[in-house]
């Protein structure tokens, strides 16, 4: 594996491949014969090339869990990166032990069974270039289609700034939530932990524990408990600390999860 590296500066990639004694190249000109480890969704072109020819890859982001404000990240900094193998989401729940999921400290809510208003998360620009859409043509078509099954009112959330997301975090409006709808967001995964059933329009590590059908609006799918604690324990073993990623346990999970 070798690890593309903006300009040579990016500071997650190198810490991962230094704890894994892995090249660093920067994306202007790297060797085509080995699988490469790529970071944001910037890279869409790059992505889709590696699709086309089928070429291995690694796909780094923002983790699933842990980089709001909690008891093990007392400032909401961003410390957990997601690493998925030829993918953008880890899509399918697989077995995996409950340690990583545990030592996160995270709490898994009972589902609740009634809310007032739906919770529309939006998109940012990055996976709207992503997958092709225009955010506003998204927005509204989204909006025309809840309204034929509900008239409960819509809350419409944007991805704020980060400075401004761990203050009016998403568990603000997902208080007295009847379900989530987002395209993508990884805010799917903090409703479906917080109790609120979520619907995802797009790919993403959601999809198992939640609805695509808008229609089913009103009476979203109840997700088993015990599913959704081995989707989360699935979900642990696809992320890994800073600190994982500089003394390289990162990438040994990667390859012994392989």
């Amino acid at each position: 594996m070798i690890c593309l590296s903006k300009n040579l500066t990016d500071e997650y990639v190198n810490l991962f491949a230094n704890g894994a004694d892995l090249p660093i190249y920067d994306y202007d000109a790297f060797p085509p014969d080995f699988p490469i480890l790529i970071r944001s969704m910037v890279k869409r072109k790059l992505i889709h090339d590696c699709w086309k020819i089928k070429r291995n890859f690694y796909y780094m982001d923002s983790g699933y869990l842990g980089n709001y404000k909690s008891i093990l990240n007392p400032h909401g900094w961003k410390v957990w990166h997601r690493i998925v193998k030829n993918n953008v989401q880890h899509e399918d729940i697989i077995n995996r032990p409950s340690d990583r999921w545990e030592t996160l400290k995270y709490q898994i809510h009972d589902t609740r069974k009634s809310g007032t208003h739906i919770l529309l998360v939006t998109p940012s620009d990055k996976p709207c270039k992503f997958y092709g859409i225009e955010k506003d043509i998204w927005l509204q078509d989204t909006i025309a289609e809840i309204k034929k099954y509900t008239d409960r009112p819509i809350v419409i959330r944007d991805k704020l700034p980060r400075s401004e997301r761990i203050i009016k975090t998403i568990f603000d409006d997902l208080k007295d939530c009847h379900a989530l709808v987002t395209y993508q967001s990884i805010a799917a995964i903090e409703s479906v932990l917080y109790g609120i059933p979520a619907f995802t329009l797009a790919h993403t590590a959601a999809d198992p524990v939640c609805d695509k059908d808008l229609s089913l609006i009103e009476t979203p799918t109840k997700q088993p408990q015990d599913k959704i604690y081995k989707w989360a324990c699935h979900l642990a073993y696809g992320q890994f600390h800073n600190s994982e990623l500089e003394d390289g346990t990162a990438y040994r999970i990667l390859m012994d999860t392989e």
